[in-house]
């Protein structure tokens, strides 16, 4: 089916077209949820990591769990984001700005993947603790955390994929 095809398509159609999409994406297990973008971002960074003999193989988390999106089998935790605009969604449980309490580790490490805006994978980068908490930026309407993708944070990521 061509862009053009679409265009022929009644609104009605469309919307089951997308409905029938959603659901087998779930049958196939790319995604768990209705955050497609964060679900595919996690479906292709454990496949990723799996099928690539220097990269821990992942597996993912139970639906619900906190924090964590993935696990590798020496029990390090991976938090999965995935962005089509060069911020990630936000990393709750965190101390808040300003906060002098210690923060506890969440994670061991961050895998981000970057999307251009057809969902076409751009890249994979891996932060260690240590960096994400040299990267994280207060998001003060969500009160939370995020990252911002930039050059800086490239440089001082482990770059696991990038399309040519």
């Amino acid at each position: 089916m061509t862009f053009d095809d679409y265009k022929e398509l009644s609104d009605s159609e469309l919307l089951e077209l997308y409905c029938s999409t959603i659901k087998e994406l779930k049958a196939r297990n790319i995604i768990r949820t209705k955050n497609v973008l964060g679900d595919l971002g996690e479906h292709l960074a454990v496949q990723y990591y799996c099928n690539n003999s220097k990269l821990q193989n992942l597996a993912t988390a139970p639906t619900g769990t906190q924090n964590i999106d993935a696990i590798d089998r020496k029990g390090c935790r991976y938090s999965i984001k995935s962005t089509s605009q060069g911020t990630t969604s936000v990393f709750y449980g965190l101390n808040e700005k300003g906060s002098t309490e210690k923060e506890e580790q969440k994670f061991e490490y961050v895998i981000i993947c970057h999307f251009d805006d057809d969902f076409i994978l751009k890249a994979i980068y891996e932060l260690s603790w240590d960096i994400f908490l040299k990267h994280k930026k207060w998001h003060s309407r969500m009160r939370a955390w995020n990252l911002s993708v930039t050059k800086n944070l490239i440089d001082d990521s482990k770059i696991i994929y990038q399309k040519e």
